[in-house]
């Protein structure tokens, strides 16, 4: 008979796994405990302001941090609310010492209740992560309150009694293990605190109790009851000989004695407790979201502009998303999302909270109505973070749409930098698609920008509902020129983005076609034929006959069209819907796939009849030449919109040679 048990779990197999399972990063104790001292003085304050605690005149709420590197030690000091006996046995002791279920209970709910950053408990204990053992001083801020000892080594088993603290707060003491003594080093420490601390909205100071003594020289009216004086410096008075009146001379005071002092050096915080986004958007000047940008994200580029996101209501959220300048090039196409809670750092690209589409962005985003304790992928589904998302959308579209309204020369000045990620957008939102839709700029061949409907209003005349565009300027330089001899406008599509943007603006704009000003010839550029003209009828099926022997190609598609150009001979011509479908292909890796399956390739040979190679070889079917014309005007046709594949340009290339033999006489010697 199988034997039935219950699983023996206790502290001690539990809390290793927690120590190592809730942060990969063991620099994150400094966060966490920092929050920590951060969230008791801003306890102690509401106190204060509800007339429940006296703060002491000479007492300013900071949070200190000492390191000593020799004694491999770090103490973290708050003047927060501290804590009694019991206090700490309800929020030290019982969390890690009580079995997993327990463990379980009082954080299966912790999304909607009360987070674990900032509290005492589960935070606490990634101490150690990097220590050895941890002692904690502390002293409540309730009346005749009696200070606390806590310690304990390896987090297992503890010791408390009475302490001799005798000031009100909190300091705990990490004894660091080997392999984390880096951490007491000043330099590391000051790296990881403004990594992590930054912003946190309590000054906090870091100091090396092994260090020298620094030192600063102030005047004598900067001096302040805080100062240590260690010398007074007399700076003598400043002297000038002058000339008087009679040639004579006399030395005059031209500055008096000065009287400085020189004093410790005062401490300075290592964080900005009113970070830019926590200020209301009135009261900060360009230069400042500049200054913010080149220190948070080291990127001394300027940026485009930004949006400063302030909401209350329906939950809280500040902060500020930059459109950066990005070389699409060179640089990384992926932008930075710094997430704060109430100030604290929690992570360096939370990218749920982001939109797909504005991944280019770098910002900071605080929001403490964030659950933080649930996975990625929970965060992925949770409905608020979706509502946050929405929320961005709008604002960046509202940003935009407004600009475009209000100040239309920047926005244009902006449009190539921005156009990739709003096309992006305008495809995988539809919300942003509806209010972007009228302020997407399309630029035409002569740099204009123009909206989706001064597009269709220009052209209405010449070809209503469509609008022709082009990919690459060089290569589709003889279509260009076709165009505006005929007074037709295209737009400059030439981003990878474009393609499937085009596609989506046709699906939801009934009617509407981009056609690539390759395609197939607009009726403009052609002279009319009669329906009933059995002799051009004739001639084009002789032509086709004659190009198709010559190229040795029977699937060739060819077109004969009387164009109104003179000057071009051949062209070629691409099926929108074909090559659509082949660009798709080569996305997705398919270029190998065979045309012929769809239906051909697309590509036709467009003939001049007016041209005189063309009447040419109409006249010299059996030419001894005509093969080479016929040849020639396929390969030019096919570099007049791109580079030839190599074999072919080979040919190309020896067959012009023996055209300027023959014209020079020289063929056959």
């Amino acid at each position: 008979m199988a034997k039935k048990g219950s699983l023996s779990i206790t502290s001690e197999n539990i809390f290793p796994v927690i120590k190592k399972w809730l942060y990969s990063d063991h620099d994150i104790f400094y966060r966490e405990l920092i929050s920590n001292g951060c969230d008791a003085i801003t306890k102690l304050k509401k106190l204060e302001l509800m007339g429940e605690y006296e703060k002491p005149e000479d007492v300013e709420y900071k949070i200190q941090v000492t390191v000593n590197p020799t004694d491999k030690t770090i103490r973290i000091t708050d003047n927060g609310l501290g804590m009694t006996e019991e206090e700490i046995d309800k929020y030290i002791n019982q969390i890690a010492f009580s079995g997993v279920q327990d463990f379980m209970d009082k954080y299966k709910d912790k999304a909607n209740e009360d987070q674990i950053i900032g509290h005492f408990g589960l935070g606490f204990y990634s101490a150690f992560m990097v220590a050895d053992r941890v002692t904690i001083d502390s002293l409540s801020y309730q009346k005749d309150a009696k200070a606390t000892h806590w310690e304990s080594e390896g987090g297992i088993e503890f010791e408390m009694g009475e302490g001799d603290k005798e000031t009100v707060g909190t300091a705990i003491t990490l004894y660091l293990n080997e392999d984390s003594t880096e951490f007491s080093n000043e330099y590391r420490a000051r790296e990881v605190i403004e990594k992590y601390c930054a912003f946190m909205p309590v000054p906090i100071f870091l100091n090396n109790e092994t260090a020298e003594p620094q030192y600063e020289t102030i005047e004598k009216e900067e001096l302040t009851d805080k100062d240590k004086i260690v010398e007074t410096v007399i700076e003598p008075a400043k002297t000038e000989e002058k000339e008087k009146e009679d040639g004579t001379k006399e030395t005059v005071e031209i500055e008096p004695s000065r009287e400085k002092y020189k004093i410790l050096k005062r401490p300075v915080a290592l964080n900005d407790t009113n970070p830019l986004w926590c200020k209301h958007p009135n009261e900060c000047t360009q230069e400042e979201y500049k200054d913010f940008y080149r220190k948070v994200f080291r990127d001394y580029k300027e940026p485009l502009f930004w949006i400063h996101l302030n909401m209350d209501y329906p939950f809280n959220l500040k902060g500020i998303l930059y459109f950066p300048k990005i070389n699409m090039q060179y640089d990384s196409l992926e932008g930075t999302i710094k997430l704060y809670n109430n100030q604290v750092f929690i992570a360096d690209n939370i990218k749920e909270v982001i939109p797909e589409f504005l991944m280019l962005l770098k910002g900071v985003i605080d929001c403490p109505d964030l659950p933080l304790n649930v996975s990625r992928s929970a965060l992925q589904n949770d409905g608020f973070v979706k509502k946050i998302s929405d929320y961005i959308t709008k604002k960046v579209a509202d940003k935009l749409s407004g600009m475009c309204k209000t100040d239309r020369e920047s926005y244009e000045k902006y449009w190539d930098d921005i156009a990739p990620f709003i096309k992006f957008g305008y495809i995988k939102d539809e919300k942003f698609a509806e209010k972007m839709g009228d302020y997407i700029l399309y630029k035409n061949l002569e740099g204009k920008y123009l909206t989706l409907t001064d597009c269709l209003e220009a052209n209405k005349e010449k070809h209503e509902n469509t609008i022709f565009y082009v990919t690459n300027q060089q290569e589709q330089s003889q279509y260009i020129n076709m165009f505006k001899k005929e007074g037709i406008d295209a737009v400059i599509m030439p981003a990878a983005i474009d393609s499937p943007f085009i596609t989506h603006v046709e699906q939801k704009k009934e009617g509407l076609k981009f056609l690539r000003i390759d395609t197939d010839l607009d009726t403009v550029f052609k002279e009319e034929v009669k329906e009933d003209d059995e002799e051009f009828k004739n001639t084009s099926k002789e032509l086709t006959e004659v190009f198709k022997k010559a190229l040795a190609n029977d699937k060739l598609e060819i077109k004969v069209e009387k164009m109104k150009n003179p000057e071009v001979a051949s062209m070629i011509t691409v099926s929108e819907d074909t090559r659509r479908m082949q660009e798709m292909m080569q996305m997705y890796s398919m270029g190998g796939m065979d045309m012929n399956m769809f239906g051909g390739n697309g590509e036709s040979l467009v003939l001049n009849y007016n041209h005189p190679l063309v009447q040419y070889v109409l006249n010299h079917k059996e030419g001894d030449n005509t093969v080479k014309i016929c040849e020639q005007l396929y390969d030019l046709a096919g570099i007049s919109r791109g580079a030839l594949a190599p074999e072919r340009m080979e040919k190309f290339v020896k067959r012009s040679n023996e055209i300027l033999m023959i014209l020079t006489g020289e063929a056959g010697k």
